[in-house]
């Protein structure tokens, strides 16, 4: 009869029409994925790059003190030119205590406590506090970029203090993801730590429950952990960054490197990047890290 097909051919074009429907539902939701939009990205732009190496994966950037902070700031190191910082977004930040099991949560938060879409916190290092991650004007205004970013693309930016960088509070930091995680649950989180704070970090990673959660970690001017190789985090194939500035004499580059290396070398494609900023000190990665690059990175990799 005509118009029907035979019967193997009517297999073959049921099993195309069923491929054909996954593929478009996939490319759907992938064309759906969170992707922050602009702001001011040519202010925040990398310098050029020096050279770069594992298929981009590592890269050395051209980074000039009497370019990127005296040129960049008003007041070197303490206030940065205006046209960097757009203060409005003041107008959605709280600064808020959370009463939990582990302990009163006093942190700062920045964009929607319900029903975000991304949630990052930074975690401070030795000497800091929830005040370092919101302050507008040092760091050459990269924490307002955050801010700004985090509130123009329906998220949620906390800037937390906790007791200390060990098991307390590792169990704290936690608390306050388990708290806003439900009160967004299709959020995917991320988590920032700031010198001393990559101890934070590392623990958040190795706990089963945050190690379970959390979709990428920034480790910024800070120190490297080989137990996280065997992490719930790691398993999970957690996106990791690295931001280091060669003159650090702190938490030397050369350590660090080495173990970004490690991790390329038990996964070649695991989702890790290296930014090495040629010259920079201690803070430069805090200061000089593309937060809108580097988010939407680790989005397309989140698991």
């Amino acid at each position: 009869m005509r118009g029907r097909w035979p019967a193997g051919q009517r297999g073959a074009v049921a099993l195309r029409t069923i491929l054909v429907s996954v593929f478009f539902l996939f490319s759907a939701g992938h064309a759906s994925a969170l992707e922050l939009k602009p702001f001011k990205d040519d202010l925040f732009a990398y310098p050029a790059a020096l050279s770069s190496d594992t298929s981009g994966a590592y890269t050395v950037i051209d980074y000039r003190e009497p370019r990127d902070i005296n040129q960049r700031d008003e007041v070197p190191e303490k206030r940065v030119h205006a046209q960097y910082t757009e203060t409005g977004v003041r107008k959605v930040q709280q600064d808020l205590m959370l009463k939990t099991d582990v302990g009163d949560i006093r942190h700062i938060a920045v964009g929607k406590s319900k029903g975000a879409g991304i949630i990052v916190l930074y975690l401070h290092g030795q000497g800091g506090s929830r005040k370092q991650g919101v302050d507008d004007f040092t760091f050459g205004g990269n924490f307002n970029r955050l801010k700004n970013l985090m509130a123009e693309n329906g998220g949620l930016y906390l800037s937390p203090d906790f007791p200390d960088f060990g098991d307390a509070g590792a169990a704290q930091i936690a608390a306050l993801i388990d708290h806003y995680a439900g009160q967004s649950p299709g959020a995917k989180i991320f988590v920032a730590c700031g010198s001393m704070g990559g101890a934070l970090c590392w623990k958040l990673a190795a706990r089963k429950d945050t190690g379970g959660r959390i979709d990428g970690l920034l480790l910024l001017g800070s120190f490297w952990d080989e137990s996280f190789l065997a992490s719930p985090a790691f398993k999970r194939r957690v996106p990791v960054f690295f931001g280091q500035g060669s003159h650090d004499v702190v938490f030397p580059v050369a350590k660090q490197e080495a173990f970004f290396r490690s991790i390329l070398a038990r996964s070649k494609t695991y989702p890790t990047r290296f930014v090495r900023f040629e010259t920079g000190t201690h803070g430069t990665p805090i200061r000089m890290t593309d937060w809108r690059g580097t988010l939407n990175w680790m989005l397309t990799k989140a698991p």
